[in-house]
C-alpha cells in the first residue's frame, strides 16, 4: 500500500511558476511509475505527465509540452512537477498517483493507476 501526498500548490499569477511536490510512502518508490494528472472544476480529470521508474523517460500531454517539467528523487521517495508559464487554463487541483507497470510503455490512462494523492489546488491568475 502506497500514500502519496501532494504539497507545493497555490495562487500564482499568469506567466508565474510553482513547483508541486509528491512525497510517497509505504512501498519501493523506485518500483512505482509516477503521474500527475488535474482536474478543473466540472471538467474530466486529465493526464498531465507520466514518469518511469528510474527517470530516464517521461511523456507529456501536449498542453503543458515544453512548460512542464516531471522529475523524481527516488531516495527521497518524491515525484516533482515544476511548471513555468502559468496560464489560466492551467487552474486545477492537481493529483499524483502511481502503478505498477506492467509494461515497458508509459501510461497516461487515469483507470490503470493505483494510488492517488488528495490533491494540490492551482489557481492562476490573469
Amino acid at each position: 500500500q502506497v500514500q502519496l501526498g501532494e504539497s507545493g500548490g497555490g495562487l500564482v499569477q499568469a506567466g508565474g511558476s510553482l513547483r508541486l511536490s509528491c512525497a510517497a510512502s509505504g512501498g519501493t518508490f523506485g518500483s512505482y511509475e509516477m503521474g500527475w494528472f488535474r482536474q478543473a472544476p466540472g471538467k474530466e480529470r486529465e493526464f498531465v505527465a507520466v514518469i518511469s521508474r528510474y527517470g530516464r523517460t517521461s511523456y507529456y500531454a501536449d498542453s503543458v509540452k515544453g512548460r512542464f517539467t516531471i522529475s523524481r528523487d527516488n531516495a527521497r521517495n518524491t515525484v516533482f512537477l515544476q511548471m513555468n508559464s502559468l496560464k489560466p487554463e492551467d487552474t486545477a487541483v492537481y493529483y499524483c498517483a502511481a502503478r505498477l507497470p506492467s509494461s515497458g510503455a508509459l501510461t497516461a490512462m487515469k483507470y490503470e493507476y493505483t494510488y492517488w494523492g488528495q490533491g494540490t489546488q492551482v489557481t492562476v491568475s490573469s
